[in-house]
């Protein structure tokens, strides 16, 4: 039996309104929100995998969590470059063998890598 894929990933996040919007932004996601608007999912517009905002409680650390969403660009300083006149300011560009990669942090504090890695 095929191993299942990943189709979402789930972020607790204080303000959903102000996330959905950078990810939007940022990334091109569309959302759609949850009746009681406590809950909205976002759908990146060439497929891949949604992301779902939950609301985080007041328990909740944000940015403690092991996670890193990772987008594959074709071109990371191109990529970086037109971000960054959206507002978005990269890290430093990383290099490996064969790659390159970039990180930086949404409004949640959830980390975030571009990188040609998957694509070279």
């Amino acid at each position: 039996m095929p191993h299942p894929p990943i189709t979402q990933l789930a972020l607790y996040v204080k303000n959903l309104p102000k996330i959905a919007e950078f990810y939007a932004k940022h990334f091109g996601f569309k959302a759609t929100w949850s009746e009681a608007r406590d809950k909205a999912t976002l759908t990146p517009a060439n497929g891949g995998c949604s992301l779902v905002l939950l609301q985080a409680s007041k328990g909740h650390r944000v940015g403690q969590s092991c996670v890193k969403i990772v987008f594959d660009v074709p071109d990371v300083p191109k990529f970086k470059a037109a971000q960054a006149k959206l507002g978005l300011k990269f890290g430093v560009i990383h290099r490996g063998p064969n790659y390159q990669f970039s990180n930086v942090r949404d409004p949640a504090k959830n980390l975030i890598q571009i990188s040609d890695a998957y694509l070279a």
